[in-house]
């Protein structure tokens, strides 16, 4: 794995031996199979189990939840590994992760823990995340799924959209504003009278994965199904911070493996009496896509110390997913032209990763939402209103 300024001497024993183990499983069970399963818009089967097996499910939730109880770098370590099989596994552990089990342990009941959490992180159970919907996507906090009162629960009515896992999860959790205005999360389950989802056909991105929509007409929602730890926009926003944090590390995974798969081809594929690889402009490509990688990892890497201190802000989170997805997105195309033509092909993992980016890049907060966070951060003017 390419590690140019020896960040493996910043790392202790325990998140090598986690960051192995995941990179042993994608290399036995995901990549034999995920060019084809791309190829079929097919979903990997049997995905949330496996990845429960190895640990890759809510790593930072503790023991007693049924969580590995890992830290934040370790977190990181996996998105980066998961990735650099497919971004469509990535996904589908970031949103278990990061959307489902964090708001379930952060502003859950004590029930509600104890009889989700284990569940999801061995991946018997299987969630979604309801927050975007048709008519707003960076504008979260217009959101018109509604929750009224009804008896001794409420009424769920609305819709969510681009939702991965939708079509399989086994629960959902939903954001809706109350009669209140309040923003609040509720547990919605498989099987509740009103709730359907069906699945997004037709995708150019994502395809080893589920995407679908979340529908609600009046649902009822029982009161234990409210989360009761939060009533406000802050909810959903920490959600997508810790899920924005797995994308940074994520997309060193996609990136790594463009450019390793445009390495050994450039070494191998000879025109002109020579390998590519020892031509100028190759060069040149590959020594800026190694650049770019390395100063992501560094970025990544501070972030995870940060985080395990509780002192990352949502803002130099933004800054990274920004970056290092924008970096990976340019190292899949710059290494799609190493390889020529067969670049587009499906023996080669670049243009899958390329269409996958082209998703990475715009959800959980677009690119250019990303830069204007930091824009508000850096002028205290905010461009949004």
């Amino acid at each position: 794995m390419v590690d140019y300024f020896k960040i493996e001497e910043l790392l202790d024993t325990e998140h090598r031996l986690v960051r192995d183990a995941v990179r042993q499983f994608v290399q036995a069970e995901i990549k034999p199979h995920i060019d084809g399963l791309a190829q079929e818009h097919r979903e990997f089967p049997g995905l949330m189990k496996k990845l429960g097996d190895i640990g890759a499910l809510g790593p930072f939730i503790p023991q007693a939840y049924g969580g590995p109880g890992l830290d934040y770098m370790a977190y990181g370590l996996i998105m980066q590994e998961l990735e650099a099989g497919d971004s469509a596994i990535r996904s589908a552990a970031s949103v278990q992760s990061s959307l489902v089990m964090y708001p379930i342990y952060t502003f859950g009941s004590e029930a509600q823990k104890q009889r989700l959490l284990p569940a999801l992180a061995s991946g018997e159970c299987i969630g979604a995340f309801g927050l975007t919907e048709p008519d707003h996507g960076s504008d979260p906090a217009s959101m018109e799924t509604r929750l009224h009162a009804d008896g001794d629960g409420y009424r769920l009515t609305g819709a969510k959209m681009w939702i991965t896992n939708a079509p399989i999860c086994d629960i959902a959790v939903v954001w809706a504003r109350d009669e209140q205005q309040k923003v609040r999360g509720v547990i919605v389950e498989r099987g509740m009278e009103g709730f359907s989802t069906p699945e997004t056909l037709h995708k150019w991105s994502l395809r080893a994965s589920k995407t679908g929509e979340l529908l609600f007409d009046r649902v009822f929602i029982p009161k234990e199904n409210v989360l009761p730890e939060v009533n406000s926009m802050r909810g959903p926003l920490s959600c997508l911070n810790s899920a924005r944090y797995g994308i940074s590390w994520g997309a060193i995974g996609a990136a790594i493996d463009c450019y390793e798969t445009a390495l050994q081809y450039a070494q191998e594929r000879e025109q002109f009496g020579k390998p590519i690889a020892a031509f100028q402009l190759q060069q040149k490509k590959l020594a800026e896509m190694l650049t770019e990688i390395s100063k992501a990892q560094l970025l990544a890497w501070r972030l995870a110390t940060l985080k395990n201190k509780d002192q990352a802000s949502p803002q130099q989170i933004s800054m990274a997913k920004r970056n290092n997805v924008h970096m990976a997105l340019t190292v899949a195309r710059e290494a799609r032209q190493v390889l020529g033509a067969m670049g587009i092909v499906g023996d080669y993992p670049i243009m899958r990763h390329m269409m996958n980016l082209e998703s990475v890049i715009t959800y959980e907060g677009t690119h250019d939402i990303h830069l204007l966070i930091t824009g508000q951060d850096i002028t205290g003017f905010s461009a949004f209103n």
